[in-house]
C-alpha cells in the first residue's frame, strides 16, 4: 500500500551520505525526529530536525541506552493505518505515525575486530533500540519504509519522486527482507563473539554451541555454479581473522569462478602448513605438485614438475610475494594457469602477468598479505553442508613432527628422509582420501587422491613420479589395510613410509618392509579428507 511518507526517524552510526539524504527528506516535506549524534549532526548542517526526546516528552537518559524505546515511537512505526482501533489509540495518545526508518546499528562486528578490544567495549556497542526499530518497521512494511544501508538512499529518494513522495508496496517488502537479514547478521556476530568469550574463559566445556547461525554477505554473483546448469554465489564472512579467499585483493583477471574459488581455498590451505619459500599446484582441490625451496622460484619450478601436463590449467598459491623469477617462468613455453593466491606481486611480476597476451585478461591474481602456519586461526571451524542439516568440526591443523615418530622397522630412516617424511606428510593432509604422496627432499613426486582403494592410490602416485619415485620417500594419511600397498610402493623405488598405524595387519605390512630392508614410521595420527 502507497502512502506519502510525512514523518521519518533517522539515527544512523555511519553517517555516509546522511547530510544529503535528510536534506532532500526535508525539501520533499518530511518532517524528521532524530537522537543524539544524528540529531547534533543534522542541526549542525542546517537540516530541519526534531528530538526524539521532545516528540515523546520523555529525557534521553542513561548515556543514550534509552531513547527510542517508548510507545510514541514504536507505536508511530507499528500502528495499522486502516485499523480504526490502532487510528483511535494513535488519536488518544497523540501518537504520530512514522512512515519511514533510517537507520543503522551499532558498530559491534568493527569494534570485536579491533586489537585489544575488551568484553566491556564490545558490549557497549550490542545495539538495542535499534535491532528494536528496525524489526518494528519491517513487520509493519506494508506502510512503513526500512532504510538500513546508506547505499539504499538514493533508490528511496528516486522512488518517492516516481511516486509522489511514496514508497511502492514491492519496493518498501524488499527494504524489509533486507532489514530482517541485516539483523540476523548482526545477532548471530554477537551469538557467536559471546560463545567464543565463554569458551575461552573456561566457562563452558563443549566446544560446539547448542545454536549456531551462520550468515554471510554476498560479496559475487557467480555465472553459474560447479556446473554450468547450477546457479550460484559467493558469501564472506564477517571478522575473518586469518588471510583467506574472502578477504584476498583481487588484483586482475576474469571474474573468480565458483571452482576456481574452491581450488584457491585448498591451494591457501595447504600453503599455511609452511614457513619457507613453498608452491604448490592445484587441480580439481587436490595437490598434483607442491615443493619448497630456497627461493620461491625454486619451489614453483620443483611444484611445476610434480605434474606439469595436471598443471596446465591448475590455481597455484605461494608463502612468498610473486616475483619476476616466478612470473618470468610462468609466462614461458606453453604454461598457463586459471589463478595464483600469494600474499603479494612484486611490481615487475604484477605489470608481466597482467600485461601478457593470454594471461593479463585471465589469469586471476589475488592478494592476502602474510601467509603460513601462524596465520591460522584455530578458532574457526569446519562446516559441511548435508541435505537437512551440516557438520560442525575442528580444522585439521595438526602436523606431524619428528617426536611423532615411532620406527617399526627393523631399518631406520635417514634424518634426511625423516625431513622428507614430514615434509610429504603435510601435503597428504590435503590430498582427497585415500591419499598418498611420493616425495623427494621437500618436493612432491607423485600424489594419488580419492581413490577407492589404497592400493590404487599407490599405483596413481608411483605412476606419477616415474622413475624419479626410485629413493623416495612415501606418506598416507590413513593405515595400509593390506601389505599390496606397501609392496607397489617398493617396488617402485620408495625407501621409506608414515603412515599411523592401526591395522589388524600391521605386523604384515611392517614384515613386507623387513622383507626389503626398507624403512616404516607409525605417527598414531590420521588425516582423511573426504
Amino acid at each position: 500500500m502507497q502512502h506519502k511518507i510525512q514523518r521519518a526517524l533517522v539515527s544512523v552510526s555511519d553517517k555516509t551520505g546522511l547530510e544529503g539524504f535528510a536534506r532532500q527528506l526535508a525539501q520533499m516535506g518530511v518532517e524528521l525526529l532524530s537522537t543524539g549524534g544524528t540529531y547534533k549532526a543534522l542541526r549542525e548542517a542546517g537540516v530541519p530536525v526534531r528530538e526524539v526526546s521532545e516528540y515523546t516528552g520523555f529525557p534521553e537518559m542513561m548515556h543514550g541506552r534509552v531513547k527510542t524505546l517508548h510507545p510514541k515511537v514504536h507505536g508511530g512505526i507499528l500502528a495499522l493505518r486502516e485499523e480504526p482501533s490502532h487510528v483511535a489509540a494513535m488519536k488518544e495518545h497523540g501518537i504520530a505515525g512514522i512512515d519511514l526508518v533510517v537507520i543503522n546499528l551499532y558498530p559491534f562486528e568493527a569494534t570485536i575486530a579491533k586489537e585489544g578490544v575488551t568484553r566491556a567495549e564490545a558490549i557497549e556497542q550490542i545495539d538495542i533500540g535499534g535491532p528494536s526499530m528496525v524489526r518494528s518497521a519491517a513487520k509493519n512494511h506494508r506502510y512503513v519504509g526500512i532504510v538500513t544501508d546508506p547505499a539504499d538512499y538514493g533508490r528511496v529518494l528516486d522512488e518517492m519522486e516516481k511516486h509522489s513522495g511514496g514508497l511502492s508496496a514491492e519496493f518498501k517488502r524488499s527494504l524489509a527482507l533486507k532489514a530482517f537479514q541485516t539483523t540476523a547478521r548482526y545477532d548471530a556476530a554477537i551469538a557467536d563473539w559471546l560463545f567464543a568469550q565463554e569458551r575461552e574463559d573456561g566457562l563452558v566445556g563443549d566446544p560446539y554451541p547448542e545454536v549456531v547461525a551462520f550468515t554471510g554477505k554476498r560479496v559475487m554473483a557467480l555465472r553459474y555454479g560447479e556446473n554450468p546448469h547450477q546457479s550460484a554465489a559467493f558469501y564472506a564472512q564477517s571478522n575473518v581473522r586469518e588471510p583467506s579467499v574472502a578477504t584476498a585483493e583481487l588484483l586482475g583477471g576474469k571474474t573468480l569462478s565458483f571452482n576456481n574459488l574452491v581450488d584457491l581455498d585448498a591451494a591457501l590451505a595447504l600453503a599455511k602448513e609452511f614457513d619457507a619459500p613453498f608452491a604448490c599446484v592445484i587441480k580439481h582441490n587436490n595437490p598434483c605438485g607442491a615443493a619448497a625451496g630456497e627461493t620461491l622460484a625454486e619451489a614453483l619450478e620443483k611444484a611445476w614438475a610434480g605434474d606439469p601436463i595436471s598443471a596446465f590449467g591448475s590455481v597455484l598459491a605461494f608463502t612468498r610475494p610473486l616475483d619476476l623469477a616466478c612470473a618470468e617462468f610462468l609466462v614461458a613455453g606453453n604454461r598457463f594457469v586459471e589463478a595464483i593466491i600469494a600474499p603479494g606481486f612484486g611490481d615487475e611480476a604484477l605489470a608481466l602477468l597482467t600485461q601478457k597476451p593470454k594471461w593479463g585478461k585471465s589469469v586471476r591474481l589475488l592478494a592476502t598479505g602474510p601467509i603460513g602456519p601462524a596465520t591460522r586461526n584455530a578458532r574457526e571451524l569446519e562446516l559441511k553442508k548435508l541435505v537437512g542439516g551440516f557438520l560442525l568440526q575442528d580444522r585439521d591443523l595438526r602436523s606431524e613432527t619428528e617426536a611423532d615418530l615411532k620406527v617399526v622397522t627393523k631399518a631406520a630412516p635417514t634424518k634426511a628422509q625423516i625431513r622428507s617424511l614430514l615434509f610429504a606428510a603435510r601435503v597428504c593432509k590435503h590430498v582427497k582420501s585415500n591419499s598418498i604422496v611420493v616425495a623427494s627432499g621437500t618436493e612432491v613426486l607423485g600424489v594419488g587422491a580419492g581413490q577407492m582403494s589404497r592400493v590404487d592410490s599407490v599405483r596413481l602416485a608411483i605412476h606419477k613420479a616415474g622413475l624419479r619415485a626410485r629413493d623416495s620417500v612415501l606418506a598416507s594419511d590413513a593405515f595400509f589395510p593390506f601389505p599390496d600397498g606397501v609392496e607397489a610402493a617398493i617396488d617402485g623405488g620408495v625407501l621409506a613410509f608414515l603412515q599411523p598405524g592401526g591395522s589388524v595387519r600391521d605386523e604384515e605390512i611392517i614384515a613386507a618392509c623387513d622383507k626389503r630392508h626398507v624403512a616404516m614410521v607409525f605417527t598414531g595420527l590420521r588425516h582423511f579428507r573426504h
